[in-house]
């Protein structure tokens, strides 16, 4: 196929937000009503693109219509053209103010409630008209869909072990876990504390703290118990915020978020060590995307926050 004849002069920006459209929609008038054009217009853009890149976009049935094979493989390269384009607009618009700029971040709710929270504190305390728009999650999710499908340019979290070679991973520092109670705990007024003790009382735990190699895990099978006995399974800090508050639970809390959030106050740490987590808390962006300079700022930002939390404990 040759570029000049058939792609560069016969494909335009417009034809491909169309064709998104029609994908996101799954249905030509409703794709013409998002997009304010009539449907024969889009009928014949698809149409039209179909005939340029000579194979069959969609797949049409009574219940409407769906990419095909090749129709999916457009729809991946062309949300990164679009993604490209947009990301060279604010680049322009940075450097003719370097002030100014729009960064769209993603990260797990316990990143966000303190080391991302402090990062973007920071940045936007020196850069005031810098915006920045957060996107919560798994890091499995943030990874293989936020950053894939660009609503992202970069994810802060812990690692998982099938990260996928396609990413760019800087890793920062090995998050430490610290057991941890409500200031009116019965607990809390307790030096020394044998985690045995606490192995019957009522904890608050997420699955992956239980997980082979998870320091959680590791500690308890140190003392020859399985597991403590956790009532509520839940990765929420919000929800271990607020019951930590009656006095009646135990969890353990990321130092970030000890380090940086501005609710530690409510929080009372017990003197039982934790092992590190084994994998580290990383930057991980999309490889062959190119970040913009509002990303490079956050990226130094969080570089310098996350030596603090290395040197820390």
């Amino acid at each position: 196929m040759d570029w000049t004849d058939r792609i560069g002069r016969r494909i335009k920006p417009r034809d491909l937000h169309v064709f998104l459209a029609v994908a996101e929609h799954g249905n030509m008038a409703k794709a013409a009503e998002s997009l304010a054009i009539s449907r024969p217009v889009v009928s014949k853009t698809i149409a039209d693109l179909e005939q340029a890149m000579g194979v069959r976009l969609f797949d049409r049935s009574p219940h409407g219509i769906e990419p095909t094979l090749y129709g999916r493989a457009l729809a991946k390269r062309s949300v990164a053209v679009f993604d490209e384009l947009r990301q060279s607009v604010k680049d322009i618009e940075f450097l003719a103010d370097p002030t100014t700029g729009e960064l769209r971040v993603g990260c797990p709710e316990v990143m966000a409630a303190g080391f991302v929270a402090a990062a973007l504190d920071r940045l936007s305390a020196q850069y005031s008209k810098l915006a920045f728009r957060t996107e919560l999650g798994t890091i499995e999710h943030l990874q293989s869909h936020s950053l894939r499908e660009r609503r992202c340019e970069v994810v802060i979290g812990r690692l998982w072990p099938s990260t996928h070679a396609d990413y760019n991973i800087e890793p920062l520092f090995h998050e430490q876990l610290f057991v941890t109670t409500g200031i009116g705990s019965k607990w809390a007024g307790r030096r020394k504390l044998p985690l045995a003790e606490l192995l019957d009382e009522p904890w608050i735990l997420s699955p992956v703290e239980m997980e082979p190699g998870a320091p959680v895990a590791q500690a308890f099978r140190a003392i020859g118990a399985e597991r403590p006995r956790a009532i509520i399974w839940s990765p929420s800090l919000n929800l271990r915020n607020n019951l930590l508050a009656t006095g009646r639970f135990i969890t353990v809390i990321p130092g970030s978020v000890l380090r940086f959030s501005r609710q530690k106050t409510i929080f009372k740490v017990l003197g039982i060590d934790l092992p590190r987590w084994q994998l580290p808390v990383a930057i991980v962006s999309l490889r062959n995307r190119t970040l913009g300079p509002v990303a490079q700022l956050f990226i130094d930002c969080v570089r310098r926050l996350a030596k603090a939390c290395a040197e820390a404990h």
